[in-house]
């Protein structure tokens, strides 16, 4: 899959950029706060129909802007170039369309437009809370496999009407709890099957890019936790029913879900340099694109925000090389660094694009 060419109006601080894409390898050079990252996040917004960093619609329009549009021109594998166009407005719904046709559903669209994004918020799925890797695990599976997203839809809604009767005032009947736990535990049984599935795949290729990258003896291990690796998602959403009741909220269940993140079989939490932590989610990232790469039918866009940062010269080059290979597909790398550019644009023997970011203005190089 191939992004030709993009057209961004208004988006964050992105007054207007027209660009055409290399297919193989885009830097895009510029200080802090200048707009490299937004640009990414516009490219990311095409695949997700969401931004990365900021869940908020109308805070992604530039602030003096009524309006932002986004419209991607791509080589899919066919002969014809697809355009995938989406236009937000504040105080109204989104709009998305695939060749000027409008998606009935947003989730229709997801995993068309495969991509994988690094950045420095990936630092969150160590040191923030479960909802980050559940959140890497559901971006990994809801790209190629339609029945797990439309299982996670449909419990995350089981999953509001549960809460709305535990907070409710009202005393509901033992068989409205009863409907809604059934299709919890239904649909539970899908993600977690699924979600198992994927880390036991997952694992050795996340261990060979961290071994690639690190270039030293340091062990990373993965694991899967569940609830339901030893329980009965009905018998354990009726056990601890009146207890949620007192909560306002339910406590068992796949959104309660982990990956246990180890170095050295210690917490990489507790023991990992920042350096290493980097490495860890890097690894992640990579072994991610590896996956939906063979999974699905097109390469992935690959976007790398900012990657370099709080990584040894050691750790960089073997990145490098990485990047450099055929392996990946179209690549989007962002830097302050013009030396980091400069190492990975020398090894390669294909075609590149170049780009300078100030204040919101992009301008191509080469």
């Amino acid at each position: 899959m191939i992004l030709e060419r993009i057209s961004i109006l208004g988006y964050k601080n992105i007054e207007q950029a027209e660009l055409t894409f290399s297919p193989k390898l885009n830097c895009f050079i510029g200080n802090n706060g200048m707009g490299k990252t937004n640009l990414l996040d516009a490219v990311y917004y095409l695949s997700f129909c969401k931004s990365h960093n900021n869940q908020v619609d109308s805070q992604n329009i530039k602030h003096d802007a009524d309006f932002a549009l986004i419209q991607g021109y791509y080589l899919l594998g066919g002969a014809a170039e697809e355009e995938f166009f989406c236009s937000l407005r504040r105080r109204q719904k989104k709009q998305f369309k695939r060749n000027k046709k409008e998606y009935e559903k947003l989730s229709d669209h997801i995993g068309c437009l495969p991509l994988v994004m690094v950045s420095p918020s990936d630092s969150d799925l160590i040191t923030g809370g479960s909802e980050e890797r559940r959140k890497f695990m559901d971006v990994v599976l809801s790209q190629f496999d339609k029945d797990y997203l439309h299982a996670l839809i449909r419990y995350n809604k089981a999953l509001q009407q549960r809460n709305a009767l535990l907070k409710s005032d009202m005393q509901a009947d033992d068989s409205l709890y009863e409907l809604w736990e059934e299709q919890l535990a239904y649909e539970g049984h899908i993600i977690y099957a699924k979600r198992k599935a994927f880390i036991e795949q997952f694992i050795p290729t996340f261990q060979y890019y961290y071994n690639f990258i690190c270039q030293s003896n340091e062990t990373v291990e993965l694991k899967y936790e569940s609830q339901l690796e030893d329980e009965n998602q009905v018998a354990l959403l009726k056990q601890k029913r009146e207890r949620d009741k007192i909560l306002g909220y339910t406590t068992a269940g796949i959104h309660r879900d982990d990956l246990d993140m180890r170095m050295d079989d210690y917490s990489i939490k507790k023991v990992g340099s920042q350096g290493q932590n980097k490495t860890y989610v890097v690894a992640m990232k990579l072994a991610q694109f590896d996956f939906l790469k063979k999974a699905g039918s097109t390469t992935p866009i690959l976007l790398l925000d900012d990657i370099f940062d709080k990584l040894d010269s050691t750790r960089v080059e073997q990145i490098v090389k990485l990047v450099s290979e055929d392996n990946f597909g179209q690549i989007f790398i962002t830097d302050t660094n013009r030396d980091h550019l400069d190492e990975i644009l020398k090894d390669l023997n294909s075609d590149y694009s170049l780009y300078q970011v100030e204040g919101g203005g992009i301008n191509q190089l080469k």
